[in-house]
């Protein structure tokens, strides 16, 4: 490594110690928000077993999620956050056939049903 590229490193550290410990103001703050996966399940009308199954987790992960033991990371983070925006897009591209199958059983009400006729 290169002495300033060493430098600007130590400095960098430097800084970071000093926002830490409240002696310095962050450039910037970035929120990351996490999508309410509840409200997202309930929106579409599906169960925890269901919402899980469509999206490709289990239902212990939707749980956590919900429950606020865990967050959702990565793609699913992602697709979360689409959901929210545009359930009706998430439940109409998900709903495959193969999926379709296994939760027909489970679509017990007629809601639920429709919810997915009318994505």
């Amino acid at each position: 490594m290169k002495t300033e590229d060493f430098a600007e490193l130590v400095a960098s550290i430097k800084q970071a110690g000093e926002i830490r410990r409240g002696n310095r103001k962050a450039a910037r703050v970035t929120k990351i928000v996490v999508p309410d996966v509840q409200k997202i399940r309930d929106g579409l009308g599906l169960s925890q077993s269901e919402f899980a199954l469509m999206i490709g987790v289990s239902a212990r992960t939707i749980q956590n999620w919900e429950q606020k033991r865990r967050e959702p990371e990565g793609a699913a983070k992602a697709l979360l956050m689409v959901a929210a925006q545009s359930p009706k897009t998430v439940l109409k591209a998900l709903h495959t056939v193969k999926v379709a199958s296994r939760l027909t059983p489970a679509l017990k009400t007629k809601s639920r049903r429709a919810a997915i006729k009318a994505a």
